[in-house]
């Protein structure tokens, strides 16, 4: 019998519903992922508190916490300055040490990686886009040329998030996220079949890109819920996900006797939260101040590339297709030189301010003396008593919804990690409470899209939600590993992301020497 193309296919679902996936494996909507579950050893993952939003894909393939990676978010603050920037995962990935270490292996399109010119083997970077950092390329080079001869473009042609769409628009959108898994497959099936390979890694990034668009539309409770759009289109989380089984069964397939592991690292669900009422709140509280006017505006070019985005958005899909072809050709520099924020503070006169880090955890900096160019915050005791006396007074806004407190919890980020780059983190993590979805303004609902919340010190404060998703993410997702003498089940525990690059390794008989994770002992027996 002849060997398999690869010793471990590894498939990705990027932040899907770990439920869904379970029911939907089971009641036979997806049969393939039902299969391997029947067959295989079936887990719950947990991504990493305060950073499950930007942190989890670097988190996971490097095997080390953002303490020690140095990412939490798509930016970041540069060290040193007031100034957001774009950062680099700093800790190599796991398939770097595994070729150093004479594996040969293909990396296809995994998110928020950069590429590795030395791998042994094979990577592709950004062909998808849909968490694009940089333009599309491979290793070896030639490699990039094969991909679009052969496939073309992503068939998506513009970023997932859009500020209004019709019901042409969504029905366009998960077409071509349908036709992007089918290509998908395609192109892993054909890279696989080289064979030889010891790990072949490929991620799924649609059913991201459909969780955070269409939650709204999947689920008949959200505020924002439209019947009569939900009616004509179906459930198009659902058609991602079939059409994410149905690539899976194809790979699978060509993978012949391969180990398989599949993994989503994060959940999706609604979206929730008041992340837009923060720097308000900190400023009622006394511990930000408001930016003059005039001041910290983006740069001209930034703004611009910014407002071409929004125009982009608006423009009815006719005339997007119509100019879609020159804008393709600027893509890869649009992409590369996004829009910088600013900070929504005065850092002169502002305690702590607003970091971004995702719209569920929020992050605040502190405004250290030694850390930051105009710090005001001495550390020690006086830093000390501000974050004991700012997380009673957050602790104590009640969203008006609920009747319950808007912020589930305030941790000090230095309590849950450590590292070398703790100090490329935000200070202060808020976890907003998630007992009622947030409606988007961009998608009807109404007053549902106002949060409204008080306290004795800040008095009333109030304001519209114009982000446009309607999902985000969970921390909790799932893993399959299957065939190769793994023995089928149901784990009873939890296993981190960070577990997941260590047993990559040991299950095509490597190890990896420096990982916050351990080997998941259950996958290995």
């Amino acid at each position: 019998m002849s060997a398999p193309p690869a010793k471990l296919l590894v498939l990705g679902i990027d932040a899907a519903n770990p439920d869904l996936l379970r029911r939907w494996g089971a009641d036979g909507t997806m049969p393939h992922l039902g299969a391997l579950m029947a067959r295989g050893l079936v887990g719950e993952t947990r991504s990493l508190e305060g950073f499950l939003v930007g942190a989890t894909w670097p988190s996971l393939y490097t095997g080390v916490t953002p303490a020690r990676h140095g990412w939490h978010y798509t930016v970041q603050l540069k060290p040193g300055t007031y100034e957001y920037h774009h950062p680099r995962v700093e800790h190599e990935p796991f398939w770097s040490a595994l070729s150093r270490a004479g594996k040969r292996l293909a990396i296809l399109d995994v998110p928020l990686t950069e590429l590795d010119p030395n791998i042994n083997g094979m990577q592709l970077v950004d062909w998808s886009g849909i968490e694009a950092l940089s333009a599309f390329s491979s290793s070896p080079p030639e490699m990039r040329d094969e991909v679009t001869a052969q496939w073309g473009a992503y068939p998506l042609k513009h970023s997932c998030d859009g500020l209004r769409r019709s019901l042409h628009d969504f029905r366009s959108l998960i077409d071509d996220l349908v036709h992007g898994i089918e290509i998908r497959a395609e192109l892993t099936a054909h890279f696989l079949a080289k064979g030889g390979w010891d790990l072949l890694m490929q991620v799924f990034t649609e059913s991201h890109c459909a969780g955070h668009q269409t939650w709204h539309l999947h689920d008949p409770e959200h505020p924002a819920h439209d019947a009569g759009m939900a009616a004509a289109l179906g459930d198009p989380l659902r058609a991602v996900y079939v059409a994410i089984d149905k690539a899976i069964g194809r790979v699978v397939e060509a993978a012949g006797g391969a180990q398989v592991l599949v993994v989503t690292a994060h959940g999706m669900s609604y979206w929730y939260g008041a992340q837009f009422l923060l720097p308000d709140v900190l400023l009622r509280l006394g511990a930000s101040a408001a930016v003059p006017d005039g001041a910290s505006r983006p740069a001209p070019r930034a703004s611009a590339i910014g407002a071409a985005r929004r125009i982009w958005h608006w423009l009815p899909r006719t005339l997007r297709e119509a100019v879609a072809p020159p804008r393709v050709r600027l893509r890869p520099r649009i992409e590369a030189l996004p829009a910088l924020p600013a900070i929504a503070a005065d850092p002169r006169r502002s305690k702590c301010f607003v970091v971004r880090n995702g719209h569920l955890t929020a992050g605040i900096r502190l405004n250290l003396v030694g850390r930051e160019p105009n710090g005001l915050l001495r550390p020690g005791a006086e830093a000390e008593a501000f974050c004991q006396a700012l997380a009673r007074d957050l602790l104590e806004i009640v969203d008006e919804r609920t009747g319950r407190p808007v912020i589930r919890r305030v941790a000090r980020t230095a309590d849950l990690f450590e590292g070398n780059r703790l100090g490329n983190l935000p200070d202060l993590l808020l976890d907003w409470d998630d007992a009622a979805p947030t409606g988007s303004s961009h998608h009807g609902g109404g007053a549902a899209a106002v949060v409204r919340v008080h306290s004795p010190k800040i008095g009333a404060v109030e304001g519209t939600n114009h982000f446009t998703r309607t999902g985000d993410h969970r921390i909790g997702g799932l893993f399959i590993a299957a065939g190769g003498g793994i023995r089928p089940g149901t784990m009873r525990r939890t296993v981190s992301i960070l577990d997941l690059a260590p047993t990559m390794a040991a299950l095509i008989g490597a190890q990896l020497a420096d990982t916050d994770g351990t080997v998941i002992r259950e996958v290995l027996e």
